[in-house]
């Protein structure tokens, strides 16, 4: 088993372990989805990313679609963790992790669209998703 399926096992435990209203958060939803979106267009990614150059080095770009992954994966537990905070000082710091997480994958899909790839098709759409997560975490926010 990857550790991309692995993970994936622990946030749908997780999520099955999850307070039912936080599951059922649009946000917590979205970022569900951003992460299986993302898994899956780093998987395409990786098999034309991975064989090396004609010189023997490997292409820079493999490591954002790691980075795509290792990002989204995060964005689930960082809402569960604003959500069960109680200060708000504290909330607030999830929040702040949460935009940077949002602004570096979005980042990040426009550097892997550059690349020499045909997943690269995939990343315009989770760009759109990630814009419809920002509303969502826009209007979220005004609920904390």
């Amino acid at each position: 088993m990857s550790n991309f399926e692995v993970i994936a096992n622990e946030i749908l435990i997780k999520m099955h372990n999850t307070p039912v209203n936080l599951s059922e958060l649009p946000i917590y939803q979205k970022a569900i989805e951003i992460f299986a979106l993302s898994q899956s267009i780093s998987s395409y990614l990786n098999e034309d990313l991975s064989a090396l150059n004609e010189d023997g080095s490997e292409d820079a770009n493999i490591y954002f679609s790691g980075d795509i992954v290792q990002q989204s994966v995060s964005l689930a537990p960082e809402i569960e963790n604003a959500e069960r905070e109680r200060f708000s000082e504290r909330k607030y710091r999830h929040v702040a992790s949460l935009k940077r997480l949002t602004n570096m994958l979005y980042k990040n899909c426009y550097r892997l669209e550059k690349s020499n790839s045909n997943g690269k098709d995939f990343l315009p759409i989770l760009r759109r998703e990630l814009k419809k997560f920002k509303k969502l975490q826009h209007n979220w926010m005004l609920t904390l």
